[in-house]
């Protein structure tokens, strides 16, 4: 299971955070080399009726906020990247996340996946180009890719993401 991190977070007053979690073409230097996630890359993980992506914090599965089987984490990918949506549980962990988000303590967004197929153009650089993914991260620490958001809402967006048609891939060791 690989993770990449990303970065900004934002707050709006609410019990629900949105953002992305991983932008497309955005480069980030991950050891010695360089690499994107190329626009469709969770296009087949999304399509997966028995996905189950897991949102949790700190890439630590007794942390968990939400997931896909039960609806509290939707995903969609656009053309900017991996867009989600999570409804925060009323726990002490919910809150806290909340006040963390609102107040901008928290460092950016990170997923758990499983390469399926990737690009090598040199020896420096990958190109992801399809994932599984296990799990997205709301993180302290600074991200790997810039771009990726989290803010808080208080009501649904105007579209519905997160059909069944749209099912996910991202973090570590959870699901696979």
């Amino acid at each position: 299971m690989e993770l990449r991190t990303a970065a900004e977070l934002r707050a709006v007053p609410g019990r629900r955070l949105a953002g992305y979690a991983a932008v497309f073409d955005s480069p980030a230097r991950i050891a010695n080399f360089t690499e994107t996630i190329r626009p469709g890359a969770f296009r087949k993980a999304l399509a997966n009726p028995n996905a189950d992506c897991l949102a949790l914090v700190d890439h630590d599965n007794s942390r968990l906020l939400a997931r896909q089987r039960s609806r509290t984490l939707r995903l969609h990918e656009d053309s900017k990247g991996l867009e989600f949506e999570l409804d925060l549980p009323p726990t002490g962990l919910g809150n806290d996340v909340l006040a963390m988000v609102e107040r901008g303590d928290m460092g950016g967004c990170s997923i758990g996946f499983r390469c399926i197929q990737d690009v090598w153009p040199s020896a420096d650089v990958r190109h992801l180009v399809t994932l599984d993914l296990a799990e997205l991260s709301l993180i302290h620490a600074h991200p790997a890719y810039d771009g990726t958001s989290i803010f808080a809402r208080s009501r649904p967006p105007a579209r519905l993401i997160g059909t069944p048609a749209m099912h996910a891939r991202l973090r570590l060791a959870a699901v696979l």
